[in-house]
């Protein structure tokens, strides 16, 4: 478990190279600037930005083998956790996809910014993008995972992965689920809060 924004750091740091750590430094500065202007993400988690927000997005990275085929983040809003993994690894190629203007609008210039090449934003809402097959679906805070499955499951085939940070109520939202989708997810615990929970799945859900 990760107790302190220096183990963080290391933790970070044990998955990046020192090109993505300086890339990290620095969209710690935009993101404490930007956040002046736009509640992208709760002023006091700033304090223990290493832990809430990159570490707490890189240790998705412990749970897909190290070759994977296109990403998609839902939701991507301020960037976690979908931006801070193409941060951290240039091999993947990440969709952000994020229907609000003003996010839209951060996720580009940062991406701009970093001149990031294997991140693009989708700017739009889920149920209007084209439907294609993604490998790894990422998630943090994007819906319950009812609604979440039935929007993405299109995306999904039986080698798909699901990575869907889900903070205290995953088990909880997990339990509430057909026997098909409770057989289909399991919980593990995240290494940055002791209460919180990541969804963790493999395959394309049976949405009735």
């Amino acid at each position: 478990m990760i107790e302190s924004e220096a183990q963080a750091r290391e933790y970070c740091s044990e998955r990046c190279d020192s090109a993505a750590m300086e890339r990290l430094e620095r969209f710690i500065r935009l993101l404490i600037a930007e956040n002046k202007h736009q509640n992208l993400v709760s002023n006091s988690s700033l304090d223990h930005v290493w832990t809430r927000h990159l570490a707490d997005s890189l240790q998705l990275l412990d749970y897909v083998p190290r070759e994977t085929g296109t990403w998609m983040d839902l939701g991507s809003g301020a960037g976690f956790p979908g931006l801070v993994l193409a941060f951290a690894r240039t091999d993947l190629s990440i969709t952000l996809v994020e229907s609000r203007k003003r996010r839209i609008e951060w996720l580009r210039q940062v991406c701009s910014e970093f001149s990031v090449k294997n991140c693009e934003v989708a700017p739009a809402r889920l149920e209007n993008l084209e439907t294609r097959e993604i490998a790894v679906i990422t998630a943090r805070a994007f819906a319950p995972l009812d609604k979440l499955l039935k929007l993405s499951a299109r995306f999904s085939t039986r080698s798909t992965t699901w990575l869907l940070p889900k903070g205290r109520n995953g088990a909880i939202e997990l339990s509430e689920q057909p026997p098909a989708i409770r057989k289909m997810f399991h919980v593990e615990q995240s290494k940055t809060d002791p209460t919180a929970g990541i969804l963790i799945g493999k395959g394309r859900p049976t949405i009735r």
